[in-house]
């Protein structure tokens, strides 16, 4: 049974009881802020308890902390508009990077991208099959090479070429991990000697499976480099995506994109009311 199945039979059932209601909310990945704000909202008085209503309260609470303006970036003629991919290792990020390539040739941009996951060679491999297959340059380095300086050296290209567009993927790191950490801190600050503004988007991968470990997560990287913006994989294997709900919620960080199958045209730009359809929809 899905959540939402599950959170109209509690309210629905007889008297109400408010803590099974919170703990199938919670068990949503929701977050505590958001699960505190639909409890709210549907104890009001004057609510009367159908599954129609229930749905209307939670779509119309989920949808106002995902307000966001759309993604609309602008590259400038100064350099290219630069988009920093970070994240811990399996969540997608190496096949993310491609896909978000593959989307912005599809809006009629040329993307260069940086194989700046110098720690697996698997990755820069990875990254140039994708690029090969799909028909855009990938700059890669030596293994275990210097990442802040494969950044720095395609930053240039692009710019010397007027590509409108770099995407580095950076290697997937625990963010428990201090000195990696820094590192990644280091390739910001490499990029924004090139350019103040870049990078103008740094943005983590998450896996929706992981539940609120992924809010974890986005809290240690928002730390580290400050993020602009989550991409969500992987929803089509889980329906718990409400980890989402809760990074835009406690974090204040937009979800721009989702991904959900293996093919490169399995990856949009976020539509909230999409999104929010589906989690009410979810089973499991």
């Amino acid at each position: 049974m899905g959540f939402f199945k599950n959170l109209v039979s509690r309210l629905t059932s007889g008297p109400v009881d408010w803590d099974e209601v919170e703990e199938v909310l919670i068990r949503a990945d929701l977050g505590v802020p958001m699960v505190n704000r639909l409890l709210s909202a549907l104890r009001q008085g004057g609510l009367k308890v159908s599954a129609d209503n229930v749905r209307g309260v939670l779509k119309q609470e989920i949808l106002a902390a995902l307000a966001q303006p759309a993604w609309d970036p602008q590259p400038s003629g100064d350099g290219p508009f630069t988009i920093l991919l970070v994240g811990v290792n399996g969540t997608g990020k190496t096949t993310s990077c491609a896909k978000l390539a593959f989307w912005l040739k599809s809006q009629g941009h040329t993307p260069l991208l940086a194989a700046a996951d110098t720690f697996r060679a698997a990755a820069i491999e990875q990254l140039v099959s994708w690029g090969s297959r799909l028909g855009f340059e990938v700059v890669r380095g030596q293994y275990q090479g210097d990442s802040a300086a494969l950044c720095h050296d395609a930053w240039n290209s692009a710019r010397r070429r007027r590509i409108p567009f770099l995407l580095c993927d950076t290697a997937g790191r625990l963010h428990t991990k201090g000195n990696l950490m820094q590192e990644l801190g280091k390739v910001a600050r490499t990029l924004s000697k090139q350019d103040p503004a870049a990078p103008h988007e740094k943005w983590i991968v998450v896996d929706a499976t992981t539940g609120s470990n992924a809010l974890v997560q986005a809290t240690e990287f928002h730390k580290a480099v400050g993020l602009t913006g989550v991409v969500v994989t992987k929803l089509d294997g889980s329906g718990r995506g409400g980890i989402a709900v809760a990074i835009a919620q406690e974090l204040g960080l937009p979800v721009r994109f989702t991904g959900f199958g293996e093919r490169e045209s399995d990856f949009r730009p976020f539509d909230p009311i999409v999104f929010v359809e589906g989690l009410l929809d979810a089973h499991g």
